[in-house]
């Protein structure tokens, strides 16, 4: 297990027992990667409140969860689709995301390899890129390069087969390859992540779960 990985398996379990310091850096660990997917669903707009609907529920499950980091994750990630799903449903369609597609598509590219797009997945411009995929595409990208899933766990946050979510992240980053066109401009690392937005005023801390975790042990 990776060093980070064990970190983070060591702070689930701390959370679970009712630590509250292990529960924020579950939260800062997971956070900004599980924001940028829930981007990718809903739009910048409504992103901060269906991500801190996620975590209310992630806090208040917690207890039942089994498993260690890389399990975590996935198991965040189905909460947070979930909660964007019921968001899309209430408003009955999925958002167009910000980002001009224009100003990349009329660039040359020198490749249109998968590996090129994802050496430039950490830029926000890039982000509003994969929201204009197809959703099965721009799910399966983000779940697997964005939150660092395998394919089996980006498959049953899916609720699909492995084989089908490598297809789609294939395509996917396929597609994004020619739309960036190789342009060392936009390139980044995939540890890197997208600037975060300061919290609205709805939006949930890590501190405003870990109080209402705690409410929520002391009513069991």
């Amino acid at each position: 297990m990776l060093g980070d990985d064990a970190e983070l398996t060591t702070a689930v379990r701390g959370a679970q027992s009712g630590d509250e310091t292990a529960f924020r850096t579950v939260y800062r660990a997971v956070h900004p990667r599980l924001l940028g997917y829930v981007r990718t669903l809903v739009g910048d707009h409504d992103a901060e409140d269906v991500a801190s609907e996620a975590w209310l529920q992630i806090a208040r499950d917690l207890e039942r969860f089994d498993g260690d980091a890389d399990r975590f994750r996935g198991w965040a990630a189905r909460i947070a689709r979930n909660r964007a799903l019921d968001h899309i449903r209430m408003r009955g369609r999925r958002p167009v995301i910000g980002g001009d597609e224009a100003e990349l598509t009329g660039k040359p590219a020198e490749s249109d390899t998968a590996g090129e797009a994802m050496e430039a997945l950490a830029t926000g411009s890039t982000l509003s890129l994969i929201a204009r995929l197809p959703q099965d595409q721009a799910e399966a990208v983000v779940l697997r390069v964005v939150m660092g899933l395998d394919a089996k766990s980006a498959a049953e946050t899916l609720g699909k087969r492995p084989g089908a979510v490598r297809t789609a992240a294939h395509r996917g980053l396929k597609r994004l390859a020619e739309l960036l066109g190789g342009d060392p401009e936009s390139g980044g690392g995939l540890d890197a992540l997208p600037p975060q937005r300061e919290p609205r005023d709805r939006a949930v801390t890590s501190a405003s779960v870990t109080h209402t975790r705690a409410r929520t042990q002391k009513d069991m």
